[in-house]
């Protein structure tokens, strides 16, 4: 059975050698580089075992890209201390969705009201549109890239919907298909990252519902969530083309 392999960085300005991998099931480290070929430098290794082959990394490589502490237990944050996020951070806060549907859309008025007809009245005037409205017009960002199905799922076609009334706050939501995510290897990770220093990792259980917040610091990991934005943010498309397109299809 193939390896599920995520790329963590590299030492390399341009040539993306060398680099690390790690096996995100056995939390393996897998590292490529140029071998040692000197026979006086390869006959001073121990334990060099037939078929093995030695690379030379750069120090920092080791240090910036491989994991730091392999028994690093999950810091999770009640919803308080995650709403708080948002009325902290200094410049930007950005989320990545991937799932389907969120049992907690589904609870709401507002999607029976899609479901029923089609349309929904949006209340601009309640607690988070309030903060971030405040947010953005400090010229704070605000973005989203929200993947998508092909067919959208209900759920897809709600938030797409959603997004008319979140522009209106100032927040910037694209859309990417779900074949291009595949395509550029994005995890199916939901979470929000903020200032580009800190990352909350939203965890739901099986049924959809959100379970818990994780809040994520570790400097390898704010790096790989910021490689995933700038990749989900350069393919994705203004939430308004995809709609223009699903009408038009």
């Amino acid at each position: 059975m193939a390896r599920q392999l995520r790329f963590n960085g590299t030492g390399s300005g341009g040539t993306g050698c060398p680099s690390v991998h790690e096996d995100t099931e056995s939390g393996e480290v897998i590292v490529h580089g140029p071998p040692l070929t000197d026979p006086t430098d390869i006959a001073q290794l121990r334990h060099l075992s037939e078929g093995e082959v030695a690379v030379v990394v750069p120090r920092e490589l080791l240090v910036d890209w491989t994991p730091k502490n392999a028994t690093r237990q999950a810091r999770i944050i009640d919803l308080d201390e995650f709403e708080g996020l948002f009325r902290t951070f200094s410049h930007s806060a950005w989320r990545l969705e991937t799932r389907r549907r969120y049992a907690s859309d589904e609870a709401t008025v507002t999607y029976r009201q899609f479901v029923e007809t089609g349309r929904v009245e949006w209340d601009e005037n309640d607690p988070y549109c309030e903060l971030i409205r405040s947010q953005t017009a400090q010229g704070k960002r605000v973005g989203r890239v929200r993947i998508v199905d092909q067919p959208p799922t209900t759920g897809q076609l709600y938030l797409l919907n959603n997004a008319k009334r979140n522009s209106r706050l100032g927040e910037d939501i694209r859309n990417l298909w779900r074949a291009d995510a595949d395509r550029l290897q994005l995890p199916a990770e939901d979470l929000w990252l903020f200032d580009s220093r800190l990352a909350a990792r939203l965890r739901f259980d099986d049924g959809d519902h959100l379970v818990d917040v994780e809040l994520i610091t570790e400097p390898a990991e704010i790096v790989r969530y910021s490689v995933i934005r700038d990749a989900a943010w350069h393919h994705a498309v203004p939430h308004e083309d995809l709609a223009a397109k699903l009408s038009s299809g």
